[in-house]
């Protein structure tokens, strides 16, 4: 990866949110210890941006540990309950109230962005996730969506492994649909994010591989996914560029491609006491 880091870097000085589950991973620990928000915001500084990550949320002056989140912010939940009268309703408005800090600057990271990076498997459920998109998108900010290859190796196993267990095969299907347990095998996102994020934002993969021995990752499940379905349009290739050159958008109109007005990327210049705002970056010819 070539040094990156200069004055006329379009990504220098900017904030991304990366935005993506965080509840019902396979894993809170290892998300947060080495998951893809790790390697991106790694990307990013690497350009001088700045990775918004809820992970690991900015300090806030004056309101220490505010809204910062952790391995057991979840268990919480433990304590839900749907009990009528005052008892039940107390316990409710508790555990709300214990995240809003989280909601709170989770969302405040997004309005302070200048756009935000998305990672949505189709297979894990998300509720902040959909919300932090909406916001990006009602401020016409751009959202890179990252929608994976999902492949199930240890689903077809089972199934082979139960070929002549007629009853296991059953009981694996009744499973398969109360889950339900869904492979997406041409990285399809949901029908309902095309139009709101805009066709030309979506992306079937990170694409780590090239750049792994340069940062030292270690290797993950994710690295694996990668290997087996190396993605056609990957996320970090398109962030180097975009370090160079603004993206251009589809005008199905036109049958061009057209400059794409969402990409505000401000130019900040430092003068004594702060700094000034000289405009946004402009594309390079």
């Amino acid at each position: 990866m070539a040094k990156t880091r200069t004055k006329d870097s379009l990504l220098r000085g900017s904030r991304v949110y990366l935005s993506g589950p965080m509840d019902f991973v396979a894993s809170r620990a290892l998300e947060k210890a080495s998951g893809w928000r790790t390697r991106v915001g790694q990307f990013l500084r690497g350009f001088g941006g700045t990775g918004f990550d809820p992970w690991n949320k900015p300090a806030v002056r004056g309101m220490h540990e505010y809204g910062r989140e952790g391995e057991q912010t979840t268990d919480a939940r433990q304590a839900w309950t749907y009990k009528r009268g005052r008892k039940g309703a107390q316990t409710r408005a508790e555990i709300a109230a214990s995240f809003w800090p989280a909601l709170h600057i989770d969302l405040r990271m997004v309005d302070t962005s200048d756009f935000v990076i998305a990672y949505c498997p189709t297979n894990v459920y998300s509720v902040g996730t959909p919300h932090e998109i909406l916001l990006a998108r009602q401020e016409r900010k751009p959202v890179l969506f990252i929608s994976p290859y999902v492949h199930i190796p240890a689903l077809e196993k089972l199934r082979g492994h139960l070929a002549e267990d007629a009853e296991g095969l059953a009981l694996l299907k009744c499973l398969e649909a109360q889950d339900p347990i869904k492979e997406n095998l041409n990285a399809s996102p949901s029908l309902w994010y095309m139009p709101l994020v805009g066709a030309q934002h979506f992306f079937d993969g990170f694409g780590f591989e090239p750049y792994r021995s340069h940062f030292r990752w270690s290797k993950t499940p994710l690295d694996d996914t990668e290997a087996s379905y190396a993605p056609q349009n990957p996320l970090l290739p398109f962030l180097e560029r975009l370090n160079r050159t603004l993206p251009k958008k589809w005008h199905s109109a036109k049958k061009m491609f057209v400059p794409d007005d969402d990409w505000i990327l401000w130019d900040l210049r430092p003068e004594s006491g702060g700094n000034n705002v000289s405009g946004p970056k402009r594309r390079k010819i």
